[in-house]
């Protein structure tokens, strides 16, 4: 078998769907079709570890490969019965990129390879529609010009516009065979003075340039950024698919679409899809022209005009619908395909899993597993942990008065509010700075996809529901409207008409991707109503996870969410969080500020009641379920005052004057506040402040504990050494017997470390000998272990996962190699001095699915996430714990699609 080139076609195919890694998604489907003996134009894929190997040798292809394509070649014309570079009998290839995970509109494509001045003639006698090849031809020049040659898109479109205005068209489809051939002749004057060579005329030139170009695709920037947002490794690479063409374009009797085998928005079990009469493949994706939909029931919902592919080709969507069953039968799983009609003929150029919304991820996920065609663990594997944020946040309330400024497409559910931006980098640099945005667009294109990731929704002017706009929002659940023809966009002059507004960059907009209005201003929300689907798939995951999760709560309403969410107790209760309250940051500051014990008692003793009321309520709640309280933790320039007013305001609570209160808080400043007089250091300074909080704690605990038991953890932050946990235990200790004694209360207690620097890693075993148990703090540990402080990586570390050096942020996703590392020592080490030690992680990373499959590896007890990541983390769990008896990178894939 050939090393670097896989063929398929004509009933038969060197590869299957089983060989992802090898040939990409696309490449192994079209394998598989054409060995189950659906219409697929031959072809063959260049595989991803050709890929790997260009990279490594310097973008250089390597040796014997020539003869590997021309064998390809061979195989092509074999069973198309012509020849690439015949001008009697003339083939007509498509380069096509293939990721093993799926990566819409990241990667290139090249259309229409093999024409040329003689086979633009040939084909044009052979089909007998000189305008059919000539308009191939044009779009061979471009395609090839912009992606090949690197001349821009917009130089062609700006000769295409000029063209029809001279003609007085309006749409591509007006001009004729001679118009395409003056345009052609352009294009070529285009190329020859922006690049300073002719187009080129050899077909298999033509070839070659197009494989380099899809292969250097894969370090595009908007293929890294895609990867870099969906966790997808570089070293996968990407294969490259040959395949004969087939025209949508030849005249009425041809169309080209793009069909699910369930509705992606809804997840109902209903065809859905567009196409276009007398049009190539990149015409729908690209938005260029608004299509029809391709089932006369979806008709009337869709909004598009004309009629359906199943009334104005009932041959051929006879075949599609045939087609698309046999394709949802075979991968068990709904599918997106791409098809062509040729003269009434139907051809298949792709099937993949389809892209779509949580929503309905969840119900083809249950309705499959309902059915019997996938098990539980199956259903549970298709469902993208992080989508389930997309159900649980606020949607429109149907009942808010709002005034319409235009109508699109609802191309992704849901509801957002911003202002207008009409840039993908000013999108992305306004929310940088907090900014909710809206990016208003005539078009997307992949270059946008930073811009489109930072804001809250979309609206393109162009386009339908398969367009590039509506696939990217979908997958990356932001609401998401297209083709508004209302909206006359400006975007040079940063502004866009809708009837009689005008909209400006800086207007507050809200879009609602399910009914697909853009409406003035924002407009008020209302909590989501989860689905039966949601609980079903939830109480699978519960069924099958292993690790327990927790919240992170410091209040009744957060504790509230994460209770409806599921969550099974509070895993960290970060106690300075419960300061920040107008009222209580005075006493606070002048607790800090005090220059002696009891300057910092009299403090303290203001916070005791709000603390001791917080904690019972927090108590009251849980029911019994377990509750971890972090004692205080603040770096002091948090806390400290800034402003004069601030700072008037604390000395006179505290009976000083401005001036010694000044004073005293440059006495306080600190170079590195994150590693200075903070956490455990404090009580060991200041013992008393402990002393407070735990007196707050025992006291609220026998106060809620008549109602139900409460489950009481209390957990030391930033201990690097056994002492330092013996002395803060000793203290609690005492306030423990001595409110037992005033109460009269029997209150049961743990008392354990955060595991949140090297050296407590590193000295674990010691630590368990006076711990309960261990939470680690994975934001503190990844800092440390780095030196890389949390609140200033944002300004290099996009550059690291650039250049290599780390494949994610290790704040968002854990560094499995150093901290994780640090983490299995932690956990063996003290488990051998502890058997029964209870092990948790309390940082962000507790609610990311890769870390929490990292966490399930090690063996940790439960992970605490923040409210609205409980579902997501419930079913991360159930997905790691599945994955321990598999592959985790083929669910990966699975989720990836």
């Amino acid at each position: 078998m050939a090393e670097w080139v896989y063929r398929f076609g004509g009933g038969e195919a060197d590869g299957n769907a089983g060989m992802r890694a090898l040939l990409g998604g696309k490449g192994a489907n079209l394998a598989e079709m054409a060995s189950i003996g659906l219409p697929v134009p031959p072809g063959f894929t260049i595989t991803t570890a050709l890929c790997n190997a260009y990279y490594a040798e310097g973008r250089a292809l390597p040796p014997g490969l020539d003869a590997e394509i021309d064998a390809g070649l061979a195989h092509i014309e074999r069973i198309a019965g012509a020849g690439f570079g015949d001008p009697d009998h003339t083939l007509l290839v498509s380069v096509r990129s293939g990721a093993r995970a799926s990566m819409p509109g990241m990667m290139d494509t090249v259309l229409n390879l093999g024409l040329n001045d003689e086979t633009a003639d040939g084909l044009a006698r052979a089909s007998g529609d000189a305008r059919f090849a000539y308009d191939s031809y044009r779009r061979l020049i471009q395609m090839y010009g912009d992606v090949v040659l690197g001349v821009g898109h917009r130089a062609f479109e700006e000769l295409l516009e000029r063209e029809k205005e001279a003609h007085g068209y309006r749409l591509d489809t007006d001009m004729e065979a001679g118009d395409w051939s003056r345009l052609i002749e352009d294009y070529k004057a285009l190329v020859r003075a922006e690049t300073g060579s002719d187009f080129p005329q050899a077909p298999r030139e033509q070839l070659r340039g197009a494989i380099r170009a899809v292969l250097d695709s894969w370090m595009n920037a908007r293929a890294v950024t895609y990867r870099r947002l969906h966790g997808i490794p570089a070293e996968w690479g990407t294969a490259v698919t040959v395949q004969a063409m087939v025209f949508g374009n030849m005249g009425g009797d041809c169309a080209t679409g793009v069909a699910f085998t369930r509705n992606p928005s809804t997840g109902d079990a209903a065809l859905y899809g567009e196409y276009l009469v007398n049009a190539q493949g990149e015409d729908v994706v690209a938005g260029i022209r608004t299509p029809r939909a391709v089932s006369e029931a979806a008709r009337p919902a869709s909004g598009t005009e004309g009629p359906s592919m199943e009334r104005a080709m009932p041959e051929a969507f006879g075949a599609l619908k045939a087609a698309l069953g046999r394709l949802e039968g075979h991968y068990r799983d709904m599918q997106d395909v791409e098809f062509t009609v040729q003269q009434g003929t139907l051809w298949i150029l792709q099937t993949r899993a389809g892209k779509r919304t949580a929503r309905a991820a969840l119900k083809i996920a249950v309705d499959m597993a309902g059915a019997g065609l996938v098990s539980e663990a199956e259903a549970l594997a298709r469902v993208n942990p992080l989508a389930l944020e997309q159900l649980l946040h606020p949607t429109l309330d149907p009942a808010a008065p709002r005034r319409v400024l235009a109508r699109g497409l609802p191309a992704s559910p849901g509801a957002a509010c911003g202002k207008v931006v009409f840039d993908a980098d000013e999108a992305e640099d306004r929310a940088a700075r907090g900014e909710a945005v809206i990016l208003l667009r005539t078009e997307t294109s992949p270059e946008d996809i930073h811009g489109m990731h930072a804001a809250r929704g979309i609206v393109t002017s162009r386009g339908g529901m398969t367009s590039h706009a509506a696939v990217v929002a979908r997958g990356m659940g932001r609401p998401c409207i297209t083709g508004a023809g209302e909206l006359r966009i400006d975007e040079a002059a940063r502004e866009c008409r809708a009837g009689g507004a005008v909209i400006a960059a800086g207007d507050v907009v809200t879009i609602d991707g399910t009914s697909g209005e853009l409406l003035e201003g924002a407009v008020p929300t209302i909590e989501p109503v989860l689905s039966d689907d949601f609980t079903t798939l939830m109480g699978w995951a519960d069924h099958a996870r292993r690790l327990r999760i927790r919240a992170n709560a410091e209040t009744t309403e957060d504790a509230g969410t994460a209770l409806r969410f599921g969550a099974e107790g509070i895993g960290l209760c970060r106690t300075e969080h419960m300061f920040f309250d107008d009222e209580r940051i005075v006493a606070v500051r002048e607790m800090i500020v005090a220059a002696d014990a009891d300057g910092r008692r009299a403090a303290l003793a203001k916070l005791l009641p709000a603390q001791r009321s917080d904690f019972a309520a927090l108590f009251r709640i849980m029911a019994g379920l377990p509750v971890t309280i972090r004692l205080l933790d603040p770096p002091l320039h948090e806390f400290l005052p800034r402003t004069d007013a601030e700072i008037a305001v604390v000395a006179q609570a505290a009976g000083v004057t401005f001036e010694a209160l000044r004073a005293r808080i440059a006495q306080l400043h600190e170079t590195n506040p994150m590693l200075g007089h903070r956490g455990c250091r404090l009580g060991i300074s200041y013992p008393e402040i402990y002393e407070m909080q735990a007196r707050a704690i025992f006291e609220a605990a026998a106060e809620a504990g008549g109602a139900h038991p409460v489950e009481l953890e209390i957990m030391i932050p930033l201990v690097a050494t056994r002492r330092e946990l013996d002395i803060l235990k000793a203290a609690i200790e005492r306030v423990h017997s001595a409110v037992e004694q005033e109460t009269g209360s029997d209150i049961a207690y743990a008392v354990g470390s955060m595991i949140e620097l090297p050296r407590a890693a590193l000295r674990a075993g010691e630590i368990a000998e006076s711990a309960s148990f261990f939470s680690f703090g994975t934001n503190d540990l990844t800092q440390t272990a780095f030196g890389i402080s949390r609140d200033d990586a944002a300004s290099f570390v996009g550059d690291y996962e650039r250049a290599g050096v780390l494949p994610r942020d290790p704040f968002a996703s854990l560094d499995r190699e150093g901290v994780g590392e640090l983490i299995q020592i932690a956990a063996d080490r003290g488990r051998q001095t502890r058997a029964d030690l209870k092990l948790g992680i309390c940082g962000e990373h507790g609610g990311d699915p890769d870390s929490i499959a990292f966490f399930e590896e090690v063996g940790l007890d439960y992970v605490s996430c923040s409210p609205y990541r409980v579902p997501v983390a419930r079913l991360a769990a159930a997905q790691a714990a599945i994955a321990q008896g598999g592959d985790a990178d083929s669910l990966k894939e699975d989720r990836e699609g």
